[in-house]
Order: C-alpha cells, then structure tokens, then sequence
C-alpha cells in the first residue's frame, strides 16, 4: 500500500485548522473515502508555557481572566498547530491517490499554507510516520 503524509503548519491559527479538519471529514464522508485519508493534529507546548505561567499568579476574578488561565483565548499564546494528513490508498488506486496529493494543498483552508508532503521514499518517513502514530 502506497501511503504518503501532507503536513500543513498552521501556527497559532486554530480556527483555520479546524475548518482543515471539517473539510477532511466532509471529504471522507462525501466520498467515502473510510479510513484512507485521516487528519491529526500536533500541538506545540506554547501555550502550556503560558498557563503554568498564569497559574502562579493570584486567583483570577473576572470571567476575562478565567478565560485567560485555561488558555483559551486568541492572542499569541496559543499553542503551534501542525495538521498532518495520511493518505493510505491500495496499489491499485493510485491514480486516485495522486489526485488527492493535487487536490488538498489548492484547496482552500490549506492554499495559504504551505504544504510539506512525506513521501514513502524519503527519509524523514519513518519519523514522520512513527509521529502520526503517536498523536491522537
């Protein structure tokens, strides 16, 4: 089985890496595609750095400031978003398998991304595949 991963680095911009992943899904979904395309997420320690930091200081009173200490606001210290795509097709689709490497970096969630594809043949696969194992 030919399977190559899509590495898209969205940085601090959770909502844009949330539409990728509603696009995939509708994508799975809409084309049946079942478990030959899966998405995950990696998330850089950023904004654990900023809580703990947070957490030292008093007990926040304001409704602003609770939002602040569990990390969910939009400002600078929200964590790096990597999303990374696994495409897994079968020997005998690998025309379809290359239509979809095309397809998903002009799309529009991932076109102002710049995309990084892992092939089988390239170096970084092995770690790049044992990391897509790892995440959830």
């Amino acid at each position: 089985m030919a399977h190559d991963f899509l590495i898209f680095d969205f940085g601090n911009d959770e909502e844009t890496a949330q539409q990728a992943r509603r696009k995939v899904d509708n994508w799975i979904q809409g084309f049946r595609l079942g478990k030959k395309m899966i998405l995950k997420y990696e998330r850089e320690d950023g904004a654990n750095e900023a809580a703990e930091s947070q957490e030292e200081d008093a007990k926040p009173k304001s409704a602003a400031h609770k939002r602040k200490a569990s990390g969910k606001t939009g400002d600078d210290s929200a964590a790096n978003v990597r999303v990374l795509i696994r495409l897994d097709f079968s020997d005998h689709e690998r025309l379809s398998h290359q239509r979809w490497l095309d397809r998903i970096p002009t799309e529009e969630p991932f076109k102002s991304k710049q995309a990084k594809i892992v092939r089988q043949n390239d170096p970084k696969f092995i770690e790049t595949a044992e990391l897509f194992d790892t995440l959830t």
